[in-house]
């Protein structure tokens, strides 16, 4: 059996944020939604930006169609949230004989 690993690295714009303290408010809320969704998440860039923020998501599956409805899933979820921008996605899938 081969195994597929999907990733999404997400840029995002966070809005009226004026402190570390509210960015981290909006980012962790967002993080905690995808991990429901038994994803993988991190915040993975724009760390000195407040008003950005940048999040790698990831999931595996035993075959492509599903990695790809996992980060459908993850990127409809983002689109979403009224308090976030999606600026850019940058979508990943390979197996890993590949």
């Amino acid at each position: 059996m081969t195994v597929f690993v999907g990733a999404l690295t997400v840029d995002l714009l966070l809005g009226q944020v004026a402190s570390l303290k509210r960015k981290r408010g909006v980012v962790s809320p967002l993080l905690a939604g995808l991990r429901r969704l038994e994803l993988v998440v991190a915040e993975t860039g724009h760390h000195e930006l407040l008003r950005r923020a940048e999040i790698g998501v990831a999931t595996v599956s035993g075959g492509p169609a599903q990695v790809d409805r996992s980060l459908d899933v993850a990127e409809r979820w983002l689109w979403s949230r009224p308090e976030i921008e999606v600026v850019s996605v940058r979508r990943w899938v390979r197996s890993v004989d590949d």
